[in-house]
């Protein structure tokens, strides 16, 4: 064995054993931390894919109040598993879970798969989530690799490979994978992840505090804030979007959002997109605005326009809804049903569009 090897295994029985120390006393009482039901801890890791465990905490109990188990989950409606997703953004994950577990029924009589393979072939679900569900379920060794294991990783070994890469991730995975504690990779890969979180944190973190301060390479080279490193950046595009919202004898419109275009199959009011940001009266000359309310009479509207801007990972929404009622059913929405306004609230809508419900609500 050579002595970097060696090395390594010291180094390996450190990090085990201080990390189930220190999970023991931190660790945060997480309701899916209390199960080894492999469909309950889908459904965390996929809610806390993109989203912060503070605001993920409520919909994981209601999503699972709602759907206890796969069947629930296969046989209820896609507008109501995104009526339970409102909110959370990333609405594709919501989608996916509805798919694979209509796929677990057919594939493995409703019993959830417990092998990676299987797991893995499950539709959005990916390596890090596999890894989670077959370790923590079913005790598999299989290593989880996130941001937080990242940021871990290339700090105590002062890793400077871009993460954001194919060689990073290949290596960081391999790397996690020699790393991982084989008689409890569950728990192992819990700690990991929850020191990443708490203790390990994204810039300045608390290193004079940390159990791992003595044997961590960017500790010892001031290098801490400086890593993990990302190559590459997001480019955000700017959208411009413009809605109407048209009420009539107390009946309203929503259309479904189709096409593999953001929010899919989520309501909205119409919406008239623009290149760039576009004032009323620029918008009432175009050829969208006059198919839309042509032959609909008086036009009135309501109160001022409300705006905002929307941030969303690739995309930046300038919005702005416009309220208005009018005199006669517009013709250009005969393809879809009125909606009574008070029913509005029951259709699956995203994170934008309810904002602007809650402010028509003060």
């Amino acid at each position: 064995m050579s002595i970097f090897a060696t090395e390594m295994e010291e180094v390996n029985d450190i990090l085990i054993n201080r990390l189930d120390q220190w999970y023991a006393t931190h660790a945060r009482e997480l309701p899916w931390r209390v199960t080894r039901d492999a469909y309950c801890i889908w459904v965390s890791e996929i809610i806390l894919q993109q989203t912060r465990v503070a605001q993920g905490h409520d919909y994981y109990l209601r999503f699972i109040e709602r759907f206890p188990n796969v069947e629930a989950l296969a046989m209820a409606e896609e507008d109501e598993v995104m009526k339970y997703w409102q909110g959370l953004g990333y609405y594709s994950r919501a989608r996916n879970m509805h798919v694979a577990a209509k796929d677990i029924m057919a594939r493995f009589d409703g019993a959830f798969p417990s092998n990676f393979s299987d797991i893995r072939s499950l539709k959005g679900v990916g390596d890090y989530t596999a890894a989670a569900i077959a370790s923590i379920a079913f005790d598999l060794p299989h290593a989880v690799v996130d941001g937080n294991v990242y940021r871990v990783l290339s700090r105590l070994f002062g890793i400077d490979t871009p993460i954001d890469t194919p060689a990073g991730k290949r290596y960081f995975a391999e790397l996690a994978q020699t790393l991982l504690d084989k008689e409890n990779p569950g728990l192992y890969n819990q700690a990991l992840m929850e020191f990443g979180a708490l203790q390990c944190t994204p810039g300045a973190c608390n290193c004079d505090n940390c159990p791992l301060s003595d044997i961590c390479v960017a500790n010892a080279s001031r290098t801490v804030t400086q890593l993990p490193i990302k190559q590459g950046k997001i480019s955000i595009k700017s959208r411009f979007f413009n809605y109407f919202v048209i009420s009539c004898g107390g009946f309203t419109w929503l259309s479904r959002r189709e096409g593999k275009d953001i929010w899919r199959n989520l309501y909205e009011y119409p919406l008239i997109e623009t290149p760039e940001e576009t004032d009323f009266i620029e918008i009432q000359h175009t050829d969208e605005y006059r198919k839309l309310f042509d032959g609909v009479g008086k036009i009135t509207f309501l109160g001022q326009p409300y705006t905002c801007r929307h941030v969303l990972t690739h995309r930046v929404i300038y919005a702005t809804f416009y309220t208005v009622e009018v005199e006669s059913f517009p013709v250009s929405l005969s393809h879809l049903t009125p909606i009574a306004v008070a029913d509005v609230e029951q259709y699956a809508v995203s994170r934008l569009t309810e904002l602007y419900r809650q402010h028509r609500e003060k």
